[in-house]
């Protein structure tokens, strides 16, 4: 069983960044692929960086890349997404999630943190 706790969310100027931290628990935290995703209103939840536990290999979205950079630390059992050069589009909910490194499916998710971004 993992339990994930999002923070870092706020409301920032475009152009200006915000880095979000994902704890988590449980003693194999490390054995999990940890990934983001953001959810805006009426649209759907949208994945933007994952995170291997093992090897750190990352992969982004389109949207995001160049712009945000996910990182790990498993002997903090955290993971974080800075987020530079937002934009208002950028405003949403954002999640992280974890899943098996050999699973398809995101098992675990936190509650979400709030990013809001003004133009």
């Amino acid at each position: 069983q993992v339990q994930l706790v999002e923070s870092g969310g706020g409301l920032v100027q475009a152009g200006g960044s915000l880095r979000l931290s994902c704890a988590a628990s449980g003693r194999t935290f490390s054995s999990y692929t940890v990934g983001w995703f953001r959810q805006a209103p009426g649209k759907e939840r949208e994945f933007l960086a994952a995170i291997v536990g093992s090897t750190f290999r990352t992969s982004y979205a389109d949207s995001v890349k160049g712009r945000f950079t996910i990182s790990r630390d498993n002997a903090k059992n955290t993971v974080y997404l800075q987020m530079n050069n937002l934009k208002p589009e950028d405003t949403a909910v954002y999640y992280c999630a974890a899943k098996e490194s050999h699973g398809s499916i995101w098992v675990y998710w936190g509650q979400g943190t709030q990013v809001s971004v003004s133009s």
